[in-house]
């Protein structure tokens, strides 16, 4: 199976990843600094080092398709709980529109990664 063409789902997930990278310290800042710190090295960290084979053009430590998907719904919930929790109520309702719109993009890409789970 071959790697879908997924421009604009691709568009929406960084969109959305900026988002997290953002709204997550924002929304953690107060109460913990050291907290909302880790938060952004993790939220950039583990999607950079740990990665499928075949969706990035270099991969640090190879995983499972299924990781890749994990980390992805990571960023989303963090993009809209954060927001949720930082953000006046009308940006937070964008982010949760931009969140859905890229489940729903994310589709063909997700299923692409759950089938590497499978390769040998």
């Amino acid at each position: 199976m071959e790697r879908p063409d997924d421009r604009i789902a691709s568009a929406l997930r960084f969109s959305t990843e900026l988002i997290a990278w953002v709204a997550t310290p924002w929304a953690l800042w107060e109460r913990s600094w050291p907290l909302a710190v880790l938060a952004v090295m993790v939220l950039i960290g583990l999607p950079t080092v740990f990665s499928t084979p075949g969706d990035k053009a270099h991969v640090l430590v190879p995983v499972p398709g299924s990781v890749t998907v994990l980390l992805v719904l990571l960023q989303f919930a963090a993009a809209v709980t954060s927001a949720w929790l930082a953000w006046p109520v009308w940006a937070a309702v964008l982010v949760s529109l931009l969140v859905a719109a890229g489940l729903v993009t994310e589709r063909r890409r997700r299923r692409w990664l759950l089938s590497r789970d499978h390769q040998a």
